[in-house]
């Protein structure tokens, strides 16, 4: 009795419910397909290429590699090998692809959401659009997450002589840029735990306050690379953090963290089209300037403000960037450059290694004003309050921004006088840029504008 275990956003071993059901087989077929289905940004085949080499590892390098669409591959596989079964996992994405074959050998199982979407509504059997209402009425009130798996038995493993090898998929790119970004990271299951573990041990007690100052990266997990690529599962992250802390607000605050990516993917679920449509049918007639000069400048961080600038280059050095930043340059980019936040969301979900579609499309949504349960058109945020806020001493700027290293003030350098730019070493517009647009005047016009959707 053989089963196919198809990877998709799964690779562990411990907590996989379909490698657990595959497990009670004589003999598996560990199957991972890079389909044209599948929506992959360079940040993110990164990251798959090294999490898919970790991963092989655990089944003696016999994790059997293909490209092409999985329906057809599957369906010769399951001929080739007379297969009883095939287990996978749920992806909750608008590009999944569903397998036909005989209903008998499928084995699919709930294993990357606390929750399942398609159970939560309110009293009217709708879907909540409200994060706080779903979170508390939704998820809290009803059935706490699934308990966690051990890892199972391996039992023989079969190796395709028809499969590729990892390097034939081609997820790495030409240029270096790959060599940069993983210099801060360690991929693979037993370093997610790690980070798990530390974070727990000496980030979580004061997680609330120092989640929101980005130079204290020990406060903050750093799991959601993990997470997306199925490292470590949700139910791992929540019963472990409840049961090694106590239970006050910095853990009720991380746990609905968490919930906010389970709401991200609810609406996904509901709303397929989060990605690329307005939720909020207003925002059609949003006026978007979109001019495509400014928008490489943020793309880039050199807007001539230091926070955005330290936010978008943290993101392009790392493929990582700290949430709090993540609303302010999105705000900065929708609210004072009037660019549409589709844009945004392409670079982020090319950039970043934890780009998913649920939690990305939603987040930029949210920061638009066009989500569910969205900031409101109003709230634009202030860079400059924002970084003398939570980033007071202007270390993490002067880390990533190390023009303005020797400036005391780096929160607004245009607002210096020219003696203190020049004692600092700096020339605006030369070595360091003036700001491409004036804050004040563009938020005026941002809110005039908002102010006028029906």
């Amino acid at each position: 009795m053989t089963a196919i275990i198809w990877f998709n956003q799964d690779l562990r071993i411990s907590d996989n419910p379909a490698l657990t059901e595959a497990c009670k087989h004589q003999q598996i077929l560990p199957i991972y397909i890079l389909s044209p289905q599948q929506q992959l940004g360079e940040a993110k085949k990164i990251w798959l290429h090294h999490s898919l080499r970790s991963f092989n590892k655990k089944f003696a390098n016999k994790l059997n590699f293909y490209i092409g669409d999985p329906q057809q591959i599957i369906s010769k596989l399951a001929k080739k090998y007379q297969i009883s079964q095939l287990c996978y996992n749920q992806v909750i994405e608008p590009s999944a692809v569903q397998i036909q074959l005989p209903q008998k050998i499928f084995c699919s199982q709930d294993a990357s959401l606390l929750w399942k979407p398609w159970q939560i509504v309110n009293k009217k059997q709708e879907y909540y659009k409200v994060f706080t209402h779903f979170y508390k009425l939704g998820c809290l009130a009803g059935d706490i997450p699934r308990s966690t798996l051990p890892p199972p038995q391996l039992p023989s493993i079969l190796k395709d002589d028809d499969s590729l090898e990892l390097e034939q998929l081609n997820l790495l790119p030409q240029h270096s840029w790959h060599l940069q970004l993983m210099q801060n990271w360690q991929v693979g299951e037993e370093s997610a735990w790690q980070k798990l573990i530390t974070f727990s041990k000496n980030g979580l007690a004061e997680y609330k306050t120092n989640r929101n100052i980005p130079s204290l990266s020990s406060y903050t997990s750093q799991l959601s690379p993990h997470l997306n690529f199925g490292e470590i599962s949700p139910h791992q992250i929540w019963h472990f953090v409840k049961q090694n802390n106590d239970n006050d607000e910095n853990l009720q605050c991380f746990l609905s963290e968490l919930g906010w990516r389970e709401f991200s993917y609810y609406l996904l679920y509901h709303f397929p089209q989060l990605q690329k449509q307005n939720f909020q049918t207003k925002f059609n007639n949003f006026p978007w300037q979109n001019n495509l000069e400014l928008l490489q400048k943020w793309q880039q961080g050199k807007t001539g403000i230091p926070i955005v600038d330290a936010g978008m280059r943290q993101l392009w050095q790392t493929g990582y960037m700290h949430n709090r930043l993540r609303m302010i340059v999105g705000s900065f980019l929708v609210k004072n450059l009037l660019i549409d936040w589709r844009l945004g969301e392409q670079w982020f979900f090319n950039c970043l290694l934890d780009a998913n579609i649920a939690s990305n499309s939603a987040s930029w949504q949210w920061v638009a004003g066009s989500g569910a349960d969205a900031a409101p058109y109003f709230r634009i945020f202030n860079p400059i309050l924002q970084s003398e806020k939570f980033d007071n001493d202007g270390n993490f700027i002067r880390k990533f921004v190390p023009e303005l290293s020797r400036l005391k003030n780096v929160f607004a350098p245009w607002q210096q006088d020219r003696l203190t730019l020049k004692m600092a070493g700096i020339e605006l517009g030369k070595n360091y840029p003036q700001p491409i647009v004036d804050l004040e005047s563009s938020r005026k016009q941002a809110l005039e504008i908002f102010s006028r959707l029906s």
